[in-house]
This record gives C-alpha cells, structure tokens and sequence, in this order.
C-alpha cells in the first residue's frame, strides 16, 4: 500500500512558475513509476507525464513538453513536478500516481493522490 499526498499549488499569473510535490509513504517508492496527472473542468484526466523508479527515464505530454520538468528524489520518496511558462489552459487539478510500469493511461496507475488545485490567471 502506498499514500500519496501532493502540494504545491495555488494561483499563479501567466507565465508564472509553480513546483507541485508528490510525498509518498511506504518502502518500495523507488519501484514505482510516477505519473503526473491532471483534470480540468469537464475534462478527462489526462497525463502531463512521468518517471521511472530510477529516474533515468521521463516522458511529457506533448502540451507540456520543453515547459515542465518531472524529478524524484527516492532518499525522500518525494516526485516533484516543476511547471514553467504556465498558460490558462494549465489550469486544472493535478495529481499525482504510482504504478508498475511507464504508461500514459490513469488506469495503469494503482496509487492516487488527492490532487491539487493550480489556477493560472489571464
């Protein structure tokens, strides 16, 4: 079993930076692949990215892509995902996922955060 908790997020003017934090519990974090996820308003989640267990493969949504940054940092079980250059069209409620294998479905994903609220003003 393993518990995700995400922060981070908040009101953020375009353009602007925000850092999203993934904090796991339980011993086996390093085994898990970490998606980066989010839903907006009437929208289907959808997958803004993910990491390997050792960090040594990352994967970003096309949308995302050269703007936000996937890490992890397994002696904190801790995933972090930076977001640059944020647009309106950002604005959503992200989440953060555990899973056994890299895949951009939420359904490959056994383990879910909460999720947290970024907003980016116009």
């Amino acid at each position: 079993q393993v518990q995700l908790r995400e922060s981070g997020g908040g009101l953020v003017q375009t353009g602007g930076s925000l850092r999203l934090s993934c904090e796991a519990s339980g011993r086996t974090f390093s085994s898990y692949v970490m998606g980066w996820f989010r839903q907006g308003p009437g929208k289907e989640r959808e997958v803004v990215g993910f990491i390997t267990g050792n960090g040594a493969y990352t994967y970003y949504a096309a949308s995302v892509k050269g703007r936000f940054t996937i890490s992890r940092d397994n002696t904190k079980n801790s995933a972090y995902l930076q977001m640059n250059s944020l647009k309106a069209e950002d604005t959503s409620v992200y989440h953060c996922a555990a899973g056994p294998r890299i895949s951009g479905s939420p359904n490959d994903y056994d383990y879910w955060g909460q999720g947290t609220q970024v907003t980016v003003s116009s």
